[in-house]
């Protein structure tokens, strides 16, 4: 069976480890996304685009993020406490 946790965390570090650290806020990371608020994370049945994440993770989030690996760490914590993964 497939580790959709391990799977995000490939595509969300590829994606977001070229942004300008320390970012401030998700707009930071808009440039760094191959296709910007439309690029799309799958894995396992789970499937949603940047902008799709943004919604999902609004007042999860604790920026600024001092790198990529922070930032997913953040991200997969709060995908998980709200049942996504």
């Amino acid at each position: 069976m497939a580790d959709p946790e391990a799977e995000l965390r490939e595509q969300l570090t590829e994606a977001l480890k070229d942004a300008d650290y320390p970012v401030a806020n998700q707009m930071d990371l808009v440039p760094a996304l191959p296709n910007g608020p439309s690029t799309r994370f799958e894995a396992d049945g789970v499937s949603f685009t940047a902008m799709e994440l943004s919604t999902k993770l609004s007042g999860i989030r604790d920026f600024p993020y001092a790198s990529a690996e922070d930032l997913v760490d953040d991200i997969l914590d709060g995908l998980k406490t709200n049942g996504t993964i």
